[in-house]
C-alpha cells in the first residue's frame, strides 16, 4: 500500500479573493453553442511528457515530449499547427506562463538554465535563475517524465505565483524503490527568477501529476500512483501550492487502466468561468488492466480508451464523461482557449495514440463543452 505523510497540523485560512490581472476568464457560453469536435495528427511518434499553453496573445503551444525541444504553434484555435524549436534547455522541463506579463517558462527544476519566451511563443531564448529549495527530506525535485503544464495563481493572497507541479523520483528508480517517490511542487513569488520546493505531497509512490486552482483559492493536487490498484489521488492546498493536506483517492475519475497498479498520467484543467469550478480531466477509461509481476513494475499494455470526464463542482462529482478516442492511447494533457482568441471556447487534448499503437504518434482533439455534454443540458449539473 502507498504510504501516507501526517496530515500537516495548519490550516490557512483564505481572507482575500481578489484575481490576479489575466484575460482568460471567459463566459460559459463561450464552450457552449454548437458541437464542435476536431482532431488531427501533430508528431509521428508518442512522446509522453507535453505540456499545453495558451499564450495571452491567444496562440496555442503544444510541447512534443519531455526530451524534445519541438513544440507546435496554433494561432486559428488548432486547426493549423506550425513546428517551432525552443532553445535547448527546454529538455526535461514543464512550461507555464506568467500571465503578469506573458513569458512562458520551460522550467526545468534540475537546472538552474530556463528556455522562456517573451513573445508567446514565436521564439526562444536561455536564461538562469536559482535553483529550486531542496524540501524538508533535503530532496530537489525534478520535472523530468511527465505533468500538466504549471499556472499562475488567480485568487487569493498569492494571486500572481507561479506553481508547477513536480516530482521527486526513487534512488536510480528501481521497481524494488518506487515507493519512495513522491509528488511535489515548485514555486515562484517574483515571476520566475527564485523557486521554493513545496511540501511533499503527502502520499508515496506517486508521481506524475496536475494541479489546478479553484475560484475559492483552494489549489487542487491530482497525482498519478505507482504501486496499488485504485483511482488518482488528491490533496488539497489552502496556502498557496505551499503545503498539501487530506489526501484521498477519487472514488470516479481512474488512474490508467483499472486492475492495475501502475497508473496513467492525466490531464486536468479548470475551465476559466469566474461563476464555476467546472473541471475537465483526461485519462483512460478501461476494464482491461493487469496487475505488473513485480509491486511498483511496469505495465503498459492495455492502454486504451482515451476520454474527457468533466466536474461541475470542482472535482467532488465527474457525472459527465466521453471518449474521444476508442484504440491504443497512453499519456494525455489538457489546455483551454483564451476569450476573444481564435481559440475561445474550445477545450484541448493532447495525447499518445492512434490505430498504429500507444506510442505510434502524437494527436490533438479540439473540442467544446457541448460535445461533452453531448445533448445534456448543461443546467440539470450546474451547483
Amino acid at each position: 500500500m502507498p504510504r501516507i505523510l501526517p496530515k500537516t497540523a495548519f490550516l490557512c485560512c483564505l481572507t482575500s479573493l481578489a484575481m490576479a490581472s489575466d484575460p482568460l476568464p471567459s463566459s460559459l457560453e463561450h464552450f457552449l453553442g454548437n458541437s464542435y469536435f476536431h482532431t488531427q495528427e501533430l508528431w509521428n511518434e508518442g512522446d509522453g511528457g507535453r505540456s499545453i499553453i495558451a499564450a495571452l496573445d491567444g496562440s496555442i503551444l503544444i510541447f512534443q515530449g519531455n526530451d524534445s525541444s519541438q513544440y507546435k504553434r496554433s494561432t486559428n484555435g488548432g486547426t493549423i499547427w506550425t513546428t517551432g524549436t525552443a532553445s535547448s534547455a527546454a529538455r526535461y522541463s514543464n512550461a507555464v506562463l506568467n500571465t503578469a506579463n506573458g513569458h512562458i517558462f520551460l522550467m526545468n527544476a534540475s537546472s538552474n538554465v530556463r528556455s522562456v519566451s517573451t513573445n508567446h511563443g514565436a521564439t526562444w531564448s536561455s536564461t538562469q535563475s536559482h535553483l529550486p529549495t531542496v524540501d524538508r527530506f533535503g530532496n530537489r525535485p525534478t520535472t523530468y517524465s511527465s505533468h500538466q503544464a504549471g499556472i499562475t495563481l488567480q485568487y487569493g493572497s498569492k494571486a500572481g505565483r507561479l506553481l508547477v507541479p513536480t516530482r521527486v523520483g526513487s534512488p536510480g528508480n528501481a521497481v524494488s524503490d518506487r515507493g519512495y517517490a513522491y509528488s511535489s511542487a515548485v514555486y515562484s513569488d517574483d515571476g520566475g527568477q527564485t523557486w521554493h520546493t513545496s511540501e511533499p505531497f503527502p502520499v508515496f509512490g506517486t508521481g506524475e501529476a496536475a494541479i489546478v486552482e479553484l475560484k475559492d483559492g483552494r489549489v487542487l493536487y491530482n497525482s498519478r500512483e505507482h504501486m496499488t490498484i485504485g483511482n488518482r489521488f488528491i490533496a488539497t492546498s489552502y496556502d498557496g501550492g505551499k503545503t498539501w493536506i487530506s489526501p484521498y483517492r477519487d472514488p470516479t475519475i481512474p488512474d490508467g487502466p483499472r486492475g492495475t497498479s501502475y497508473g496513467c498520467m492525466g490531464g486536468l484543467i479548470r475551465l476559466p468561468v469566474n461563476e464555476y469550478d467546472i473541471l475537465i480531466y483526461s485519462n483512460l477509461d478501461t476494464d482491461a488492466g493487469e496487475l505488473p509481476e513485480e509491486i511498483g513494475g511496469t505495465r503498459t499494455r492495455e492502454r486504451e480508451n482515451i476520454t474527457l470526464w468533466v466536474s461541475f463542482d470542482g472535482g467532488t462529482t465527474w457525472p459527465i464523461k466521453r471518449l474521444v478516442f476508442g484504440g491504443p492511447a497512453a499519456y494525455s494533457n489538457l489546455g483551454v482557449g483564451r476569450a476573444g482568441s481564435a481559440a475561445q471556447g474550445r477545450i484541448f487534448l493532447a495525447y499518445d495514440g492512434g490505430p498504429l499503437g500507444r506510442n505510434s504518434a502524437v494527436q490533438v482533439a479540439v473540442v467544446n463543452l457541448s460535445w461533452l455534454l453531448n445533448g445534456a443540458e448543461i443546467s440539470d449539473y450546474l451547483p
